[in-house]
């Protein structure tokens, strides 16, 4: 939190004044100005700001990635110390500090910075400062937030043990951990509507005090413009805060990267993320609606139609904006093969997250194959064969009690690309797999075959809340153990659905929830969804689906198998 909002400066004259900071560090000064100057009159110097904020993300047991965008050049500077849960330095013993000179943020990288910070001790809570130092040596605004490192992978069970706590004993209260997800922000032209009290559904998260937040896709719309004001069907007026690049779809960098500086200007995810480590996913919006690697995109709003043009921009800016962990991830260009294929650098991962936990971070867009009837009688891509043996292979070796596969894509949900291609892998056929079934079948029957017990995935992208149980007994696919989906969103845009489902794998809709016709926006909290995720001492894993008014819809605790 800045001093500024300490003492109740509105959100609007915050941005207003970065705005004015800015031009006025455009105007240069007089030559004379300085020969001039009254003897023991100080020069003004604009110093540099942080006008999108603070994030941590990738936080693990030892380690977190720290981010900032800074509003010009200059060197990134962090302070971290141990602090109690009321906010206190640790004296004595637990007591921790550290400063950490990070990389020059240059206009290269969109004045955007990042330290990985190694070696921190687990279970603990951090304030945290971040601030940027000019060319000239002079220090800039300090921003203040606050993360906590998760349970060490040895922490004792209830049995005096340490190590695989799958369906043992309990763990203390204080390693214990709850997270959220969702997807889905400033989404079908609903933008940040300060009338409302803006993204609200940010500030309902933050309410809950996540020890973490994985944004599960869409993190921007780069394909649906943002307007001044909106006529919802109701009749009543929606007002958005507007900028040059959210007013056409983003196709040059500075566009996909205004996108990423106009979600940072709502209040509610502005302090969320300074408090909040997040795991982020990337998905289609980012890029465009539905894409595939390869696609020409028919869409008259664009002067460019490659696809592979489009995203390698989107992949640098939502690069450069989140706070992912593996810095050499970034797409570089000319990272296509002589086909013509797209070869990015790999961002699925897994964050380890203590004993009782392990999250499979993926990624459904970039080896996904183009959009078809999904009816091919041989194996399509939705993850690609890399990241499905890697999958397999780490899920299978994880000794953590909950290995949740935090999926940008639902498995079991139809998601139409037009009348007849499909979106994600569901083919409207509830008979064997086929096409990108094929490929999650193999994974779910690894996952049989090598004894993993307590899988739960977690996704977003179809604009609904809902539950499903998955179970060979309703299966046309039946080799694979019963493991449930929980779906969220959308945080901050438009309402779809219930849509149909698919019976290849046997889902059962245990609750969905939806607005009340498509495209309904935000206004009143109830058709936003995001997840929550209690993991209690005893090991239980209760997931819960809740409106962006804070209200819980569905809840259902799952007990851990031995």
């Amino acid at each position: 939190m800045t001093e500024s909002s300490k003492a109740g400066v509105s959100r609007r004259t915050i941005v207003k004044s970065s705005v004015l900071a800015a031009a006025l560090a455009s105007v240069p000064a007089a030559n004379a100005s300085a020969a001039t100057a009254p003897s023991g009159v100080a020069l003004v110097r604009n110093r540099l700001t942080l006008p999108s904020g603070i994030a941590t993300g990738d936080v693990t047991s030892d380690s977190a990635v720290l981010w900032s965008r800074a509003s010009g050049a200059g060197r990134m500077t962090a302070v971290l110390r141990a602090v109690d849960d009321g906010g206190q330095v640790l004296r004595g013993r637990g007591a921790f500090e550290r400063v950490l000179r990070g990389p020059r943020a240059t206009q290269a990288s969109d004045f955007t910075a990042k330290i990985h910070a190694g070696n921190l001790p687990s279970n603990t809570r951090f304030a945290l400062e971040i601030s940027f130092e000019d060319d000239g040596g002079a220090a800039g605004e300090t921003v203040r937030g606050s993360f906590r490192t998760a349970p060490d992978a040895g922490t004792f069970n209830g049995a005096g043990r340490t190590g695989d706590l799958t369906g043992g004993g309990d763990v203390p209260a204080s390693s214990s951990q709850s997270f959220v997800w969702t997807g889905d922000t400033a989404g079908q032209g609903w933008g940040i509507n300060e009338e409302i009290g803006g993204m609200r559904g940010y500030r309902a998260m933050h309410q809950t005090r996540p020890d973490f937040f994985i944004h599960s896709g869409d993190t921007i719309y780069a394909d649906g413009p943002i307007s001044g004001s909106v006529t919802e069907k109701d009749g009543q007026v929606w007002r958005n805060l507007v900028t040059e690049e959210v007013s056409k779809v983003a196709e040059t960098l500075t566009e996909f990267r205004g996108r990423h500086r106009y979600n940072s200007m709502d209040a509610n995810m502005h302090a969320m993320f300074a408090d909040v480590p997040v795991i982020a996913q990337w998905d289609d919006h980012e890029t465009h609606n539905n894409w595939y690697p390869g696609q020409i995109i028919d869409d008259s709003r664009y002067t460019v139609r490659d696809v592979n043009t489009l995203a390698a921009r989107g992949r640098q800016a939502w690069q450069e904006n989140m706070p992912i962990a593996d810095s050499s991830a970034i797409w570089r260009p000319g990272t296509f093969d002589d086909a013509g294929q797209y070869q990015p650098a790999r961002i699925y991962r897994k964050i380890s997250r203590g004993p009782q936990l392990d999250i499979f971070c993926l990624d459904m867009r970039t080896y996904k194959s183009p959009n078809t009837d999904g009816k091919e009688p041989y194996a399509t891509n939705i993850l690609g064969q890399e990241q499905v043996d890697w999958l397999i292979r780490e899920v299978s070796k994880s000794k953590a009690t909950w290995k949740v596969i935090a999926a940008d894509l639902p498995l079991g949900i139809i998601v139409p690309d037009g009348p007849v291609n499909q979106e994600s892998l569901s083919n409207r056929d509830p008979g064997a797999p086929l096409g990108r079934e094929l490929e999650i079948a193999g994974v779910l029957s690894a996952f049989k075959r090598n004894g993993v017990k307590n899988t739960v995935w977690l996704t977003a992208d179809v604009h609904y809340c809902a539950a499903h149980h998955y179970s060979p007994e309703r299966a046309a696919f039946t080799d694979f153990d019963p493991f449930w989906e929980f779906v969220a969103g959308p945080i901050a845009a438009g309402s779809f659905g219930p849509n149909a489902m698919d019976g290849t794998f046997g889902p059962e809709v245990v609750f969905s929830k939806a607005g009340r016709f498509a495209g309904e926006s935000p206004r009143d909290g109830e058709n936003q969804f995001f997840g929550h995720v209690q993991l209690g001492a005893d090991n239980s894993f209760t997931a819960s689906l809740r409106n962006a008014n804070g209200a819980t819809v569905f809840s259902k605790v799952l007990t851990p198998e031995r």
